[in-house]
């Protein structure tokens, strides 16, 4: 029975693949996308899906760790901090801020309640339930007094939000005057004047963005994002492409390390394999890769790092 059981789970992963990848005319929402990939993290010692930062990592788990390590510093996370993480995944970014950071204490919303409930059971194992607070709810209607909170991330995530904006709004909403929004984010690429190029950056975006559930309403480049966080009220607002250490050295450690993909399933390990055939700056023409941060006005970040 238990066998049995084990194929027909088999068989309908194999059939969901099978569907998001190479069924043109199938458009999964974003839970049911992070539904199939409940088991599919290439890491080897975490269950990271992020894409990593490649400044000076020599393996996809170090890469994974030090994205989540630079969106921390930007974020000048300390040990005064309630922080905010919005689209937390299975937890391993939470579980490194508060080794590393120590923050006073960490909250987590996820709309997939998959992840949720591992992501808690990984924290319980750790013994870290009251410190770190994870659970089902909404980056777009936070369930989160106004002005309670430090710090808001969103590694890798708002550009599922529906939409990007309204998390913009109610991250300004939740942070304390003088606290800090920081995103790892994808965007589209400024398009170029024309030809074979202007064709690859919509192609490549709009396979990313079909197949990933990103809203059209979030596919607007750099300056714009900018300035949809100086207009919901956000001060001192960066935002800084990084995608030259992200997809191009990403591309180069997976064509060197096949074996990789050994851990995904084996429809989802082809569908890799057959894009990384393509070269990076083909495959990425259309995908930017940013890191922002601001600042809600009416404090002083000075002060509030005062004593750490």
């Amino acid at each position: 029975m238990i066998n049995r059981v084990r194929k027909w789970r088999e068989l309908a992963a194999s059939v969901g693949f099978l569907n998001w990848l190479f069924n043109p005319l199938q458009r999964k929402d974003v839970r049911s996308v992070y539904d199939l990939l409940l088991d599919q993290s290439p890491t080897e010692h975490a269950r990271y899906l992020n894409l990593g930062y490649w400044a000076r990592a020599k393996s996809l788990d170090e890469a994974c760790d030090d994205l989540v390590r630079l969106v921390g510093e930007r974020a000048f996370m300390c040990n005064k901090d309630q922080l905010l993480d919005v689209g937390f995944g299975f937890g391993d970014q939470d579980l490194l801020w508060w080794r590393e950071f120590g923050p006073k204490r960490i909250n987590g919303l996820n709309i997939t309640a998959s992840q949720v409930a591992v992501a808690r059971a990984r924290i319980a194992e750790q013994g870290l339930s009251r410190q770190i607070d994870l659970r089902l709810g909404s980056a777009t209607a936070m369930p989160v007094a106004a002005s309670s909170v430090d710090v808001v991330v969103a590694l890798e995530c708002a550009f599922h939000f529906q939409t990007r904006e309204r998390f913009f709004a109610e991250a300004f909403r939740v942070l304390r005057p003088g606290g800090r929004l920081v995103l790892a984010d994808i965007i589209p690429m400024p398009l170029v004047a024309g030809g074979r190029e202007r064709w690859l950056q919509r192609w490549t975006w709009g396979l990313v963005a079909g197949k990933f559930a990103i809203p059209k309403a979030n596919a607007y480049p750099l300056v714009t994002y900018r300035e949809k966080l100086a207009g919901t009220g956000f001060a001192t607002v960066e935002v800084e492409s990084i995608r030259h250490q992200v997809y191009r050295p990403l591309h180069g450690h997976l064509r060197e390390h096949p074996e990789i993909l050994e851990r995904l399933h084996p429809l989802l390990a082809f569908a890799v394999r057959m894009a990384l055939k393509i070269d990076a700056e083909t495959l990425f023409s259309g995908l930017d890769y940013v890191l922002a941060s601001a600042v809600k006005p009416g404090g002083a970040l000075g002060e509030q790092r005062d004593g750490d």
